[in-house]
């Protein structure tokens, strides 16, 4: 039996291939739980945008792969759609490509008593997310992210 973090890597690595298979990029995967129901939520991207037949595509190709995959973990409803002006930032690529735009990110420790940090991204370096908030730079080990996401601030194009 495969533990959660196991079938997450299985997940992410299948819809990598596959996204890189159509001219995508592979975002972000995640189990949510709404109303009582299981959702795993893909995000896909490309360059221009996703439109609604990318989302459909990936969808029930990926559908038909993750059902032998996790024929064994349960329900889920597979939801595939992009990553929007709140796009999640999981790879060290991510960090690297959005310098210079605001992101909020959580930790999973205490980094200065915070959990919660709001500020620009100035990059990544020897695995630490240099981040400058308003009380200066903090320097967060990617290993600690347990989520992060950008910031969209009105008047951005």
């Amino acid at each position: 039996m495969s533990t959660q973090n196991e079938t997450m890597i299985k997940i992410k690595d299948t819809a990598s291939s596959l996204c890189g298979a159509e001219g995508m990029e592979f975002v972000h995967a995640e189990f949510l739980s709404q109303g009582g129901r299981r959702i795993l939520r893909i995000y896909i991207d490309k360059e221009g945008g996703v439109s609604l037949e990318d989302c459909t595509l990936v969808s029930r190709q990926l559908g038909d792969m993750l059902d032998i995959l996790l024929e064994n973990s349960g329900a889920y409803t597979l939801e595939v759609s992009s990553p929007g002006l709140d796009r999640p930032l999981a790879k060290e690529s991510d960090f690297v490509r959005f310098a210079g735009k605001k992101a909020r990110v959580k930790v999973k420790t205490l980094i200065n008593d915070q959990k919660t940090f709001t500020g620009t991204i100035l990059g990544i370096e020897e695995g630490r997310l240099i981040l400058e908030t308003i009380k200066g730079p903090v320097q967060i080990p990617q290993a600690n992210i347990s989520t992060a996401r950008l910031v969209y601030e009105f008047g951005e194009k």
